[in-house]
């Protein structure tokens, strides 16, 4: 699945095209490298994203193509 829709569908960057800025921006790094909004996301895969002074990192945990609210945060954990 693609970075930018990882991000929407766990939640984790509300609109698709927030995520894909961030990405743009260089603000989103996968296993330690900075990532592209079309980088292909796996599952054990490290996401680290920069809001203003707070970092948040994750663990892929699973991938769906669409979920609900309540079980998005079943996608991955925090670092």
């Amino acid at each position: 699945m693609r970075l930018d829709k990882y991000l929407k569908v766990s939640r984790l960057i509300k609109r698709r095209t927030v995520a894909n800025e961030a990405c743009d921006a260089g603000r989103v790094m996968v296993n330690d490298k900075p990532a592209k909004a079309s980088t292909e996301v796996k599952k054990g895969d490290r996401i680290e994203i920069a809001f203003g002074t707070k970092n948040v990192k994750v663990e892929v945990l699973d991938i769906v193509e669409t979920t609900k609210k309540e079980d998005a945060k079943d996608m991955f954990k925090y670092i």
